[in-house]
């Protein structure tokens, strides 16, 4: 197990300004908190891959700053590893290049690690970033909730279930029958998740580097976030301001992935979702046990941290400081035993719509999809369709046979409309052995 080493110059910056959601730009090495000899590497493999560069250029491709760049260039140089092949009349008008020897060892540091990549942060900035950021989240009120799941016809009981688990941080099991909408609306509580973290392009453990930045996770601020946060140019180009995180678990990449190509190790969802949301979803259809899969994040929850491994073995902990909501359509009972169950801080039942929630959703869905509705047509699906087939009234039911009406019509060349034949045959096309499909 690491121990937390004393805080270096650059988390000291960090934490003296608690208002910026940023930290500032390092103004050298030092600041940087990382060794010179990486960023001399990472500079070296920069210029190998792409011939003589500007030094604008390079701050681009590595994210450091001019002072920092210039700082190691300057080293470079007097190691003949690198040279000015340009001069301008500024002083950031300046191309550089690698000498024979750096061209030499350049190629031997690119076949020992090919990341050529932006420049990581510390993994004790990691840490302080992301436990800074924690006690920073604000907690969703009765209000919000309310106005985020209106039109998701959620039963009150099941709202303040909601309200109260994501107010307290404890995890959440959802479970119902397939269908019934409980991983849209794991995906739709991290709508309530508020403001903005700042998430690093990279980490550097030992010698290793870990991506931990996904743009398919880590989204943009919002129009509206971008006008009313003013963020200091003069920030750490390393770290991105991005939304909380939703992310999805993969259960094949529970842990650090090696990535040959890239030369680093890719962030497993747990670490990606740091500040944000972890949903299991189909818990108790991985390859790897329920009751394993929820221990371990339970317990990583509890402690706010988890332990990953680099390829040689070298073990390290990183904070877990996330939410976490479990989905599953199986009862929860099958899935886990007494004890799995009581590390789970709510579970939360997900089912049918009463009717008139369902006559209601139905609507909806016509008005989006362009189809005419009907109210003869309606009650025919609740009272005959549904009624007779003892199937319930399941919340993924109404956009997919109104969806379905829309494609038999357009296939026709005829305006889609809810009708009594234009339901019987949505319906035999998404049951077999229906009633329906025998008349």
């Amino acid at each position: 197990m690491l121990t937390l080493e004393p805080p270096s110059p650059y988390t000291q910056l960090l934490d003296a300004e608690p208002e910026a959601l940023l930290p500032p730009q390092p103004k050298s090495v030092r600041d940087s908190g990382l060794p010179q000899q990486l960023i001399v590497e990472l500079i070296a493999k920069a210029l190998y891959l792409g011939g003589k560069n500007h030094l604008p250029v390079l701050t681009t491709k590595l994210h450091l700053s001019i002072n920092v760049l210039r700082e190691v260039l300057d080293f470079m140089v007097a190691e003949q590893v690198a040279e000015v092949a340009w001069r301008g009349d500024s002083d950031i008008d300046v191309q550089y290049q690698l000498t024979s020897a750096g061209k030499q060892r350049a190629s031997a540091w690119l076949e020992r690690c090919a990341y050529s990549g932006p420049a990581p942060v510390t993994l004790e900035a990691y840490r302080a970033m992301v436990e800074r950021q924690a006690t920073q989240a604000t907690q969703p009120c009765a209000d919000e909730l309310a106005a985020e799941f209106t039109e998701d016809f959620l039963a009150p009981v099941v709202q303040r279930m909601l309200g109260a688990a994501m107010h307290a941080g404890r995890s959440m099991l959802l479970h119902g029958p397939s269908g019934s909408g409980k991983s849209t609306l794991a995906r739709r509580l991290g709508a309530l998740l508020q403001g903005l973290v700042a998430v690093p392009h990279a980490i550097v453990v030992g010698k290793d580097i870990v991506q931990v930045y996904d743009p398919a996770v880590h989204r943009a601020p919002s129009p509206r976030q971008a006008r009313v946060t003013q963020e200091r140019r003069s920030s750490d180009p390393r770290w991105v301001l991005c939304q909380r995180p939703v992310v999805a678990l993969d259960a094949d990449m529970l842990d650090l992935q090696p990535d040959a190509a890239g030369g680093c190790y890719r962030a497993p969802p747990q670490l990606k979702a740091n500040n944000g949301l972890l949903i299991v979803d189909d818990l108790g259809r991985h390859h790897v046990p329920a009751g394993v899969l929820l221990n371990r994040f339970a317990q990583a929850q509890e402690l706010e941290r988890s332990a990953l491994s680099l390829a040689g073995g070298y073990h390290f902990q990183v904070p877990c400081r996330m939410r976490l909501v479990f989905v599953a359509s199986a009862p929860p009972a099958s899935l886990l035993d007494d004890a799995a169950l009581r590390r789970v801080g709510y579970k939360i039942p997900v089912g049918a719509l009463d009717a008139a929630s369902y006559r209601t959703l139905l609507r909806q869905q016509c008005l989006s999809m362009g189809v005419a509705y009907d109210d003869a047509a309606q009650r025919y699906l609740v009272d005959e369709l549904h009624a007779g087939s003892g199937l319930p009234l399941l919340a993924c039911y109404p956009r997919e046979i109104v969806s379905r009406v829309a494609d038999f019509a357009g296939f026709m060349g005829e305006a889609a409309r809810l009708s009594i034949p234009a339901l019987d045959q949505a319906w035999i096309s998404m049951f077999a052995g229906t009633d329906v499909e025998r008349k």
